[in-house]
């Protein structure tokens, strides 16, 4: 008979399936409460901010014709990590449905952002990165966030992970839109 070490475990004759335990973090939105707890958290307080912000400099973001539409793109984009943060909360939910909300909101809320941002005109003396930027702040955000309702529907591919670029993107492009109209709109 072997001797174990101290604090060494026993080797088991049944290796450890990887794949099974990897399914159940990024299938399970239950193994994510506590993330998108926070998520909702960090949501809410942006939300103020935001709308502290332009409550402040409401004649001047009014003063640019592109200032209000980032505002409410901003306010959108926060709504939906909000969203997102509901959805992943709500109990006992099917797999089918939670893939079907995320998609939706990636779809339906980054689609008419998009659309809306692409058909605003711009003035000549603007330039061109007051376009560019908000347009690749929302797609970095809702590509991934539809990439995860599919996903998620199709059971494989990455499932709820790729969530994580679409809240770190996300929060990342609200962050700098609420400094442009908090600070930035007095240089």
């Amino acid at each position: 008979m072997r001797r174990r070490l101290p604090g060494v475990a026993a080797r088991s004759n049944h290796p450890v399936r990887h794949d099974t335990l990897s399914a159940m973090t990024f299938l399970q939105p239950a193994q994510w409460h506590d993330l998108f707890v926070a998520i909702a958290g960090a949501a809410a307080a942006l939300t103020g901010l935001l709308f502290v912000a332009v409550s402040i400099n409401l004649r001047q973001v009014l003063d640019y014709p592109s200032l209000p539409t980032r505002a409410v793109e901003t306010l959108s984009l926060i709504g939906a990590l909000l969203l997102l943060s509901v959805f992943m909360l709500i109990p006992g939910q099917p797999r089918p449905v939670l893939g079907a909300e995320i998609l939706g909101l990636g779809l339906l809320l980054g689609g008419l952002l998009l659309v809306h941002r692409a058909r605003l005109p711009r003035a000549k003396d603007e330039p061109l990165t007051w376009t560019v930027v908000p347009i690749v702040v929302l797609t970095a955000a809702f590509a991934p966030m539809t990439a995860a309702g599919i996903s998620v529907l199709a059971d494989g591919g990455g499932g709820l992970y790729w969530l994580v670029p679409a809240v770190i993107l996300g929060f990342t492009g609200a962050l700098a839109n609420a400094w442009i109209l908090l600070v930035e709109i007095h240089r």
